[in-house]
């Protein structure tokens, strides 16, 4: 089987090689072969990369994907997996969103402001702890 170099493999995932070596250092990726002290990966290993691409895109942290490739036991199949974070996430952004309508209504409300003062808007109550709680 081919074995590719840090420079390929950064090359074909898009990725700077310190990138891929921090991911290793954080246990997104199992520790490289080594050749001559030269990293050498399988070629599998951009299929790794696609999915913490993919993990990314979806909002998850770098601690969140190594949770997801690396602590759960070896027998837990991926679905479950992806099921517990991805239920843990949705949480989180359904917190944020909440959040965000609240920003946006004081942003929309303030927008109406004729107050001649910032002393004024702030009597007026503008705020977000009034909104979100």
């Amino acid at each position: 089987m081919q074995q590719l170099t840090i420079g390929e493999v950064a090359q074909r995932a898009g990725l700077n090689p310190s990138a891929l070596r921090y991911y290793e250092r954080v246990g997104l990726l199992p520790r490289a072969q080594r050749v001559s002290g030269q990293r050498r990966y399988s070629p599998d290993i951009l299929n790794q990369l696609a999915l913490v691409r993919m993990a990314q895109e979806a909002g998850f942290t770098l601690e969140e994907i190594r949770i997801l490739v690396s602590e759960f036991p070896e027998d837990t199949p991926p679905a479950e997996r992806w099921q517990e974070l991805a239920s843990r996430k949705l949480e989180e952004v359904d917190a944020l969103i909440q959040r965000m309508q609240a920003v946006r209504q004081v942003l929309q409300e303030s927008l109406r402001c004729d107050c001649l003062t910032l002393d004024a808007c702030v009597e007026r109550g503008w705020s977000l702890k009034q909104k979100v709680g």
